[in-house]
């Protein structure tokens, strides 16, 4: 997980998704700074989830400057 001060990329993800792991990476590659939510392991933060994604329960769901994507490069 990277975390910066004021970071304005969240990612939520879940320990069994390969795109998680890839938004991740991919993240990580280009320097940004980033938020991990891991909801496998922040249960409370499923509600905030389904609220970025319209109720739907899938990962990863990337919110950049308050713009939530859901997936990451046409998959999830």
């Amino acid at each position: 997980m990277t975390q910066a001060t004021g970071t304005d990329v969240i990612i939520y993800t879940h320990p069994d998704c390969a795109y998680s792991a890839a938004a991740k990476m991919d993240y990580r590659k280009r320097g940004v700074a980033y938020l991990e939510i891991d909801v496998s392991r922040q249960p409370d933060k499923v509600s905030e989830l389904l609220e970025h994604s319209k109720g739907e329960r899938v990962t990863p769901v990337i919110v950049e400057n308050g713009v939530a994507t859901i997936g990451f490069k046409g998959g999830y």
